[in-house]
């Protein structure tokens, strides 16, 4: 996977850490960037300054500091959070994260969880990349319009739509219209409602 990763793993336990990056350094992804912190506060001011991608934690380890407020401080609104449970928490402090990786796991289901996510993540870093014209392309290749209809659409020549297009497919790695709906509705692009709608 040709993508550039920033976690953060925010655990007290240093054995922890340390098997939560030996699996993360198994997985198959060309640049990874870890940081290991043991401490809210600092957690607290990183979030707020540099851009992360992924946050592995602890839920004991925030304090008096809810997960909803970290997201509202933290300096990338697509980071993704993984709870870190090595203790028994209650299910309501849980089920504000993305996912949840138990000690319990094994190395499979660890590695699985994070795949998971960080394929959402690269979703969403393409998504960034995609021009507003191509979104809306996107969109109109969702509803079943031919590249005539789309190019009558958007007051575009069909020669642009396919080549619009044919940016898509590149910058997305998506080459069926069931990819670019899922790719669509992870990305807030069209709602579960407006696809009903189309079909």
């Amino acid at each position: 996977m040709n993508l550039h990763l920033k976690i953060i793993i925010a655990e007290s336990s240093v054995i922890v850490r340390t098997g939560i990056v030996a699996i993360l350094q198994q997985l198959n992804i060309s640049h990874t960037e870890i940081l290991e912190i043991e401490d809210v506060e600092q957690l607290r001011n990183l979030l707020g300054r540099q851009k992360y991608d992924l946050l592995i934690m602890n839920p004991l380890m925030s304090g008096f500091f809810s997960l909803q407020q970290m997201k509202k401080e933290s300096a990338n609104d697509n980071m993704k959070y993984i709870a870190l449970q090595n203790s028994l928490i209650d299910n309501s402090v849980l089920k504000n994260y993305d996912e949840i990786i138990s000690l319990y796991d094994s190395v499979g289901q660890v590695k699985e969880k994070i795949m998971n996510l960080i394929t959402l993540t690269e979703s969403a870093i393409n998504n960034e990349s995609l021009t507003v014209r191509e979104k809306e392309i996107i969109v109109c290749v969702i509803k079943g319009m031919t590249n005539k209809q789309i190019a009558d659409n958007l007051c575009l020549s069909t020669h642009t739509v396919i080549s619009h297009r044919r940016n898509i497919t590149t910058k997305l790695q998506i080459h069926s219209t069931a990819g670019l709906t899922i790719f669509a509705i992870v990305n807030k692009l069209v709602t579960l409602d407006e696809i009903k709608t189309y079909q």
